[in-house]
C-alpha cells in the first residue's frame, strides 16, 4: 500500500479542521466584539444625551433669568 495518499489526505483533513476551528473562533470573537461595541455605543449615546439635556436646561434657565431681569429693570422687550 502506498502511504503518500494516506499521509496527504490526513494532512489535508488536519489543515481543514484547523482552518474551520479558527474561522468559527474568529466569527465568535467578532460577535462578542460587536456586542461590546454596541454596549460602548449605548454608553456614549446615554452620556451625550445627558450633556444635551443639561445644556438645554441651562439654556432655558438663562432665558428665564434674562426675562426676569428685563422685567425687574422695566426694560422694553419689544
Amino acid at each position: 500500500m502506498d502511504w503518500i495518499p494516506v499521509f496527504l489526505v490526513t494532512f489535508k483533513g488536519l489543515v481543514l479542521a484547523t482552518g474551520m476551528f479558527f474561522a468559527i473562533k474568529w466569527h465568535y470573537d467578532q460577535g462578542k466584539k460587536g456586542k461590546q461595541q454596541a454596549d460602548e455605543r449605548r454608553t456614549v449615546l446615554r452620556a451625550s444625551g445627558k450633556v444635551a439635556a443639561v445644556f438645554m436646561l441651562s439654556l432655558l434657565g438663562l432665558g428665564l433669568f434674562t426675562v426676569a431681569l428685563i422685567r425687574m429693570l422695566n426694560l422694553d422687550m419689544g
